[in-house]
């Protein structure tokens, strides 16, 4: 396994990072190729004999039995202070005033819940999940800072927002002396791209990591693209993101399958080192509700493209709508 810093840290944090929003009740209305508790703790072992020790989840995942689930195999089979656990903040299954959003309110009520739930005294990584239009960014950096200082949370991260967004937030915290982010986990694939025109290149600047979310474009990059899942056939959010656009990201699916074909591997091994070799990238997320799929993960960080499959894989691409950040009239789950 490869370790990097998480962006200007000196947080080790594994090249992959394991994505959890597959774990929760079986047939769960909200993900319903959800796996249960026992299956969570043997994808989880096998992710920390692997060398993985970077784990991502939120409270919205199947209602907070995603953080159960993660919680539980982490505490039975792992050392808590050589793992890194993210979560996140905003969107909650409520309805009701104040259950959501980045209100101070809001964020003090659940990282509470957050850490009940994954039986924890701390996470290593917060993450606002999405940008609150109907929040003051000077009262949810507070409120952040605030969480840190508290020691409830080691650093702070953002999730999907545009560009001008992020940096507001960071001025903001800079102006008052409070935590800043650290990473920004993003849309990003080699079916959407858009990040890399203004995201990316702030990040680079900025040295905030990057861990990407949907690495195999919720499984298009890792299989043909005449086959299908469970997952490929339920996943609503997956399906509002990419069905749009197949014409045009067929092509590059087939030519994943080529370039796979050369180096004798399988798909998923060209899409994730293709992402790996990204400047900033620090750890894709990868989304595991089997062993296998850890395994395949780890196999990309020995797998080094040459720039003309890189230039390959990439010349096909076009313009996206963009996917993932909210504007002020969103109010959908869309990761």
């Amino acid at each position: 396994m490869e370790y990097a810093k998480l962006g200007n840290t000196g947080l080790d944090v594994s090249r992959i990072c394991m994505g959890t929003m597959g774990f929760g009740k079986p047939g769960n209305s909200m993900f319903p190729w959800a796996v249960g508790k026992d299956q969570c703790k043997s994808v989880v072992g096998k992710a920390l004999d692997l060398g993985i020790n970077f784990f991502d989840t939120a409270n919205i995942y199947s209602h907070g039995d995603s953080e159960e689930y993660l919680g539980a195999a982490l505490n039975s089979q792992a050392n808590r202070d050589e793992v890194v656990v993210a979560t996140k903040v905003f969107f909650t299954p409520e309805d009701s005033p104040n259950s959501s959003g980045l209100s101070r309110k809001s964020i003090m009520s659940q990282i509470d819940k957050s850490l009940g739930r994954l039986n924890m005294d701390y996470v290593d990584l917060y993450i606002i999940h999405r940008w609150d239009y109907n929040t003051p960014i000077e009262e949810t950096m507070e409120a952040l800072h605030d969480v840190v200082k508290s020691g409830k949370a080691r650093y702070i991260g953002a999730s999907a927002m545009y560009s001008w967004q992020l940096e507001k937030a960071q001025a903001i915290a800079e102006k008052h002396n409070w935590t800043k982010f650290v990473s920004m986990q993003n849309h990003m694939n080699l079916l959407y791209r858009e990040e890399e025109r203004e995201m990316m290149p702030l990040c680079e600047d900025q040295n905030i990591a990057m861990t990407p979310y949907s690495p195999l474009a919720s499984g298009r990059l890792a299989r043909d693209w005449g086959a299908s899942t469970k997952r490929f056939e339920t996943d609503k959010t997956a399906r509002a993101k990419y069905d749009s656009t197949e014409s045009q990201d067929k092509v590059i699916v087939d030519r994943v399958g080529e370039v796979a074909k050369k180096y004798g591997v399988e798909r998923a091994d060209i899409a994730l080192a293709w992402l790996l070799q990204k400047p900033q990238v620090v750890a894709p997320i990868v989304g595991a509700t089997k062993p296998s799929h850890l395994e395949s993960a780890v196999r990309a960080l020995d797998l080094k493209l040459d720039p003309k499959d890189i230039e390959y894989l990439e010349e096909e691409y076009m313009p996206h709508k963009l996917v993932g950040a909210l504007t002020d009239k969103d109010t959908n789950f869309t990761r």
